[in-house]
């Protein structure tokens, strides 16, 4: 039985606590490795010894740190491969889909190569007389990150680059359900040339996120999970004085006007909706024709799709659409939001609950499911369901459509297909919702623009990766200067001015 430690200071380490968690194979269902889950005198090894490698590495000069990012990416190419082998073995999603997770991490390295012009700060001659001003960008420390089971290479690059080139040291609890890549990603990072100590992983469960919480060393968390526990970790942060960045739960809606190109927007829905068996924040959970007659097309469109979608293991190649799900809980939480969706109402158009692959009867797979009439009064409207279950809601206006999506508790993502550039750019100013597409359905932002939520689904001033990941993890100071040539003699009590 593999065993999975931590990292370090510059090596896997194994478990100190006596305690560990079982990984599976989510596609059998069998126990495929253990991990050591740290206790609080583990996790406070881990903050002192990244506290102690962080003073050198934040007086490297920015272009030495991105020097090493830029190393990062070429490692990263070269065993993309690997990587997302390791990736789908233990979290269960496709080939195509674990190079995904791989490539879109790899892509915020990349733009903390930029990190020397990120990080200039800003000057102003004469601000006063014989005055001079300019401020600059210096790191907090040591920070760490809190990161899901659903992108275990993606998010921890999301934090931990930005992180790192700022020049502070970081400490990475990634999901003990899928912990094999953050611990490689680690050891890529210090082949790369970062310094040993300064990047840590420590696997564990409340009782090392606790003790992050509460270290007084640790001056930044960021965390991506469920809005309860984003809320419990922001809050607990914040009275311990730390700068926090959470992301929580989500329930992304995609408004389809009767002007939309309805293949296009089906063909959407069911990317966006069953890709990697909806375990994704950005998912469309939530489609919302406009008129019945533009919800009849749409239904007569994507259930055939539905039907037709490919479920397997990552083994067997790209002729698959999405693979299981991440744990046995999770299957059963998702299969009994099903049947609430049944006896509240809803008209179960496709139905996947009887969904067996054979050969894997044990595995977390759940089958394609497809809602048609469903009302916001319901639960499988009002929670996130996190799985590959699509609800369709009919609105009768435009204005009906864009409420639904308004009125949500959770404010991630929010999509609408449409031919009319009016109504799309109303769309985009109005709607409360933090990530908007325009006949695109999962909005992300590319790495140099920044990813967050509105509303419960996101606790925190600044977000992730993009500009805001530099403001995030460096603090500003500001210096007035002046020289002592010409200056009067005397003491002022003024507060200066411009004049």
């Amino acid at each position: 039985m593999e065993q999975i430690g931590h990292y370090i200071d510059g090596a896997e380490a194994a478990g100190g606590s006596g305690r560990t968690a079982d990984v599976f194979n989510p596609a059998t269902g069998e126990v495929q490795a253990r991990v050591a889950l740290a206790g609080t005198e583990e996790v406070n090894r881990a903050v002192e010894i990244a506290a102690a490698a962080q003073p050198e590495w934040g007086a490297a000069t920015p272009q030495a740190r991105a020097r090493v990012m830029m190393r990062m990416v070429d490692l990263l190419h070269r065993d993309m491969d690997r990587l997302a082998e390791v990736l789908s073995r233990e979290h269960g999603k496709t080939f195509p889909d674990a190079r995904g997770d791989v490539q879109r991490g790899l892509e915020v390295v990349e733009f903390c190569i930029g990190a020397p012009h990120l990080l200039k700060g800003e000057y102003t001659d004469s601000a006063g007389p014989g005055i001079d001003m300019y401020s600059m960008r210096q790191p907090l420390g040591v920070a760490a990150g809190i990161t899901p089971f659903n992108f275990p290479a993606m998010i921890p690059m999301w934090m931990f680059a930005p992180a790192l080139v700022c020049g502070n040291a970081f400490i990475l609890k990634p999901s003990e359900r899928d912990p094999g890549v953050p611990v490689m990603l680690a050891a890529l990072m210090e082949e790369a040339g970062l310094p040993r100590g300064v990047l840590q992983v420590v696997n564990g469960d409340r009782e090392a996120v606790d003790a992050l919480l509460d270290h007084p060393t640790v001056q930044a968390i960021g965390f991506v999970g469920s809005t309860p526990i984003a809320e419990y970790i922001y809050g607990r942060g914040c009275s311990a004085g730390k700068r926090m960045q959470c992301f929580g739960g989500a329930k992304n809606h995609m408004i389809i006007m009767p002007d939309a190109d309805m293949d296009q927007a089906a063909d959407a829905l069911i990317g966006a909706g069953y890709g990697a068996a909806g375990e994704r924040c950005m998912a469309i959970s939530v489609a919302v024709p406009v008129g019945d007659e533009t919800a009849d097309r749409l239904i007569g469109k994507l259930a055939p799709k539905v039907e037709a979608l490919k479920i397997g293991p990552c083994t067997a190649g790209d002729d698959v659409d999405f693979g299981p799900v991440i744990t046995a809980a999770a299957k059963q939480g998702i299969l009994e939001l099903v049947n609430s969706g049944v006896e509240q109402g809803a008209k179960l158009v496709v139905d996947g609950r009887d969904f067996s692959l054979q050969g894997y009867e044990h595995g977390f797979f759940v089958g394609a499911h497809l809602f048609d009439r469903v009302t916001p009064d319901m639960d499988i409207y009002q929670k996130e369901i996190f799985g590959p279950v699509l609800s369709t809601v009919r609105a009768q206006s435009y204005e009906q459509a864009i409420s639904l999506a308004m009125d949500h508790e959770y404010g991630n993502g929010a999509a609408i297909f449409t031919r009319d550039g009016d109504t799309a750019r109303d769309f985009a100013n109005r709607i409360n919702i933090g990530m908007v597409g325009v006949n695109v359905p999962i909005p992300v932002p590319l790495a140099y623009h920044s990813f967050g939520g509105w509303k419960k689904s996101a606790f925190g001033d600044l977000n992730q990766h993009g500009p805001d990941s530099i403001r995030f993890y460096t603090r500003t100071k500001t210096v007035t200067t002046r020289w002592p040539s010409g200056i009067r003699e005397g003491a002022d009590f003024s507060i200066p001015t411009m004049d």
